[in-house]
């Protein structure tokens, strides 16, 4: 199980200045759509910090500028270094996943999140 992430502009998937090849899955090669799939493995992390009845789900329908702060926030509490195994249920393997979505909310500030 995971969650499909997106940032959208007018329905369409935002195309980044950061080419990127990371997620659960991902497109061989790398890609710069705005489009991150994480494991439900970090969902602890994103309950107790980033919203505690929705999860990762809180960004959902949201702007980009109206999450930079909570993800931020959460970031910096969970920090961003990655352990060797992606699925291990780390706060720093939570919290790279986050910070990509951070640097993307932050390019996109207009863009939705949009998920599952």
């Amino acid at each position: 199980m995971s969650y499909d992430i997106d940032l959208k502009k007018d329905g369409i998937t935002c195309e980044s200045k950061k080419h990127r090849q990371e997620g659960g899955t991902y497109q061989i090669g790398g890609t710069k759509e705005t489009s991150l799939n994480i494991t439900y493995n970090y969902s602890f992390f994103y309950y107790n910090f980033l919203d505690k009845e929705k999860g990762i789900r809180w960004l959902y329908g949201k702007q980009g500028k109206d999450c930079v702060e909570r993800l931020s926030d959460a970031v910096e509490t969970l920090g961003t270094d990655r352990y060797k195994d992606y699925w291990a249920e780390t706060p720093g393997n939570a919290g790279h996943a986050l910070n990509i979505l951070l640097e993307w909310a932050r390019e996109f500030q207009e863009a939705i999140f949009d998920g599952d």
